[in-house]
């Protein structure tokens, strides 16, 4: 027997018998309605919650919020941008888009969190260089808080995913914060329901 063999034999002899891990609570039982808490904690972390008029487009709705935008990068099938996502190859060819689309997997209420991942951002600078994030969420898709969510599939599922709560936030030492320094100026939330197509 060659020492490499003879060490991994003498490590299977002492290694421990597995055991099952404890059961962890959800911590459930007393939380508050998930969209108002939802609201509430992105609100708090500086993002916007925006309701889609009845009588108005997703894409008249969007254009008529940023005015000034250019370029539109949308990484759903909702919403026609001005920048085909699936023609990047490049992550720094984004790094000039106005308003990024995305439809998020989920979102936390607990901490006013939406979960994006490479399934969502398809090039994950999209999350990162837009000026503004725009999200369309479907709010049977916020769970109550970060115990539910790691038991979601998509956590097993992704190789790459933020949970992201609100726009770029940074303060200097004097406690004075800047939104947008180092990421996305606003985060917009829009509760729209997903396509039958896609549940």
């Amino acid at each position: 027997m060659n020492s490499r063999n003879m060490i991994l034999s003498r490590l299977r002899e002492v290694s421990p018998v597995p055991r099952r891990l404890p059961e962890v609570p959800m911590f459930d039982s007393a939380l508050p309605p998930v969209v108002t808490s939802f609201r509430k904690s992105l609100d708090r972390l500086g993002g916007v919650w925006c309701l889609l008029p009845e009588d108005t487009s997703l894409e008249q709705f969007v254009r008529s919020r940023f005015r000034d935008a250019t370029v539109f990068c949308s990484a759903t099938p909702e919403f026609t941008g001005t920048r085909d996502i699936a023609l990047v190859d490049d992550p720094r060819a984004l790094n000039d888009v106005d308003v990024g689309i995305v439809r998020p997997a989920f979102a936390v209420a607990e901490t006013g969190s939406i979960w994006l991942s490479e399934a969502q951002y398809n090039v994950n600078a999209l999350g990162y260089l837009s000026q503004h994030l725009i999200a369309l969420l479907d709010p049977a898709d916020i769970v109550g808080n970060l115990h539910q969510a790691y038991h979601r599939k998509e956590f097993f599922e992704a190789n790459y995913a933020v949970l992201m709560s609100g726009p770029s936030a940074t303060a200097d030492i004097e406690g004075v914060l800047v939104r947008g320094a180092q990421g996305i100026r606003s985060l917009t939330v829009i509760p729209v329901a997903r396509p039958a197509t896609a549940r």
